[in-house]
């Protein structure tokens, strides 16, 4: 079931997210980024503040009262940003993302958004190809990884963004 997060779901939602992308936890599965940056990924705190925030959207998919998966979605201009969309490393491969990403089209189109946007660490080619065989494509635009809080994990190397986008 896919429902809006609550602050509540905050701390849960950091150990997702965390095991999912950084760590040894995150070998699991094929969305890690352990062997680009160090540190975190998030924590509860921010995770907080966005659930909080008035523009974003959290939602969370819960299997047997157990979060799996989420996605953070956000208002900006006519669009819908997303990000964060995670899944459980030993849950990939098993459908959730592409139900956060239709639960995603579903608010973009709610909210009258003419498309939804994201920004991927250009060396993650699986992670982007995943999303073009999902319907987004490359916009060429790119945009320096310049993240000086240590909540996001500190670069090994020098990193940067590419934008992807979709048409809902």
């Amino acid at each position: 079931m896919i429902t809006k997060a609550v602050i509540e779901d905050a701390p849960e939602l950091d150990r997702l997210v965390n095991a999912a992308y950084r760590g040894t936890s995150s070998r699991q599965g094929w969305t890690t980024e352990a062997d680009l940056l160090d540190g975190t990924r998030t924590d509860a705190n921010a995770i907080a503040e966005m659930i909080e925030a008035p523009d974003t959207t959290l939602l969370k998919y819960v299997e047997k009262n157990i979060i799996l998966g989420c996605v953070e979605l956000r208002i900006h201009n006519e669009k819908l940003y997303l990000g964060m969309l995670t899944v459980l490393p030993n849950q990939q491969g098993n459908g959730i993302g592409k139900k956060l990403l239709n639960a995603a089209e579903e608010v973009a189109k709610k909210q009258n958004c003419t498309s939804i946007f994201m920004t991927v660490i250009s060396v993650r080619k699986e992670l982007i190809d995943w999303y073009i065989r999902h319907g987004f494509h490359l916009t060429g635009e790119r945009k320096p990884f310049a993240f000086n809080d240590p909540r996001f994990g500190q670069p090994k190397m020098k990193l940067e963004f590419v934008v992807l986008e979709k048409m809902v």
